[in-house]
């Protein structure tokens, strides 16, 4: 539209990123699929097919991302940092998980060639070059936006396959809303979130098996003005959930008005709906 300021795009090794003019943030720390420092030598044969990255997320983000939002997206693996797990890698679930720097996949199968594990000086030189640069990015963009519009919705996007026994039986439902157990957003915003996805050709649930990762929980402070919600979305529901990981247009077609609806739910909110 005329005359509305255009958000402001800008590049960097780790991560790409969109500075839109308004209170919502969307967030994909797991469609990264560079292989940083020597770490692509390092790995099996058959972990190099990423099977566990969050195939086109940032693709989907960029698609719904509402008028002056926000987009930060990381570039790098989850292989060689994982981040949405905290820089001390205490465990975020009871239930079956991968860490901080993994050395399985979601499957439980080894990751590295023998012997070509990463060691103590390996794991911290990947905490101080890839996590702590992105949170510090993260966290700054956070801050911006509260500083112009005194809240920030936040919303972490990512996809996993819907078939992996190991960290949960049978078929993961489509849409998998987090909110911490209600923790960190507003209820009238997880409500009217959670409202918006049951509307839609998709089954979904809040706070089952994802309750929303580090970034969910770190970042939703609702008393300080920052609602953060997580959605993690069964890959086979716009995707081939095989290699070559292909994007299914028509299937994604109908994935991104879901997702649109849940967006425009959280652009509706206004903080002065929330009962001191």
């Amino acid at each position: 539209m005329k005359g509305l300021p255009v958000p402001k795009s800008s590049t960097n090794p780790l991560f790409s990123q969109i500075c839109g003019n308004g209170p919502v943030l969307l967030n994909v720390p797991h469609a990264g699929t560079d292989l940083p420092g020597g770490l692509r030598e390092s790995l099996r044969l058959e972990a190099l097919d990423l099977r566990d990255t969050d195939w086109h997320m940032n693709r989907i983000a960029r698609d719904v991302l509402p008028q002056g939002g926000s987009l930060l997206a990381a570039k790098v693996s989850r292989y060689a940092v994982d981040l949405n797990r905290p820089d001390d890698d205490m465990p975020l679930y009871q239930t079956a998980t991968t860490g901080l720097i993994s050395t399985i996949d979601f499957d439980g199968k080894p990751l590295y060639r023998a012997g070509l594990e990463p060691d103590v000086q390996m794991r911290t030189a990947r905490v101080t070059s890839y996590w702590r640069p992105y949170h510090a990015a993260l966290s700054a963009e956070i801050a911006r936006i509260r500083a112009s519009h005194g809240y920030c919705l936040l919303l972490d996007l990512h996809s996993i396959r819907s078939h992996v026994p190991r960290l949960f039986e049978g078929r993961l439902p489509d849409l998998n809303l987090g909110t911490n157990s209600g923790a960190s957003c507003a209820d009238v915003l997880s409500d009217a979130a959670f409202a918006a996805l049951q509307k839609t050709e998709f089954s979904a649930v809040r706070n089952g098996r994802f309750k929303g990762g580090y970034i969910t929980r770190h970042y939703g402070a609702p008393a300080q003005g920052v609602h953060a919600l997580q959605i993690e979305i069964a890959q086979d529901c716009y995707m081939l959930e095989r290699s070559p990981w292909t994007y299914l247009p028509e299937k994604a077609e109908r994935l991104k008005e879901a997702l649109a609806a849940l967006v425009n739910a959280m652009v509706a909110f206004q903080p002065q709906e929330v009962q001191a």
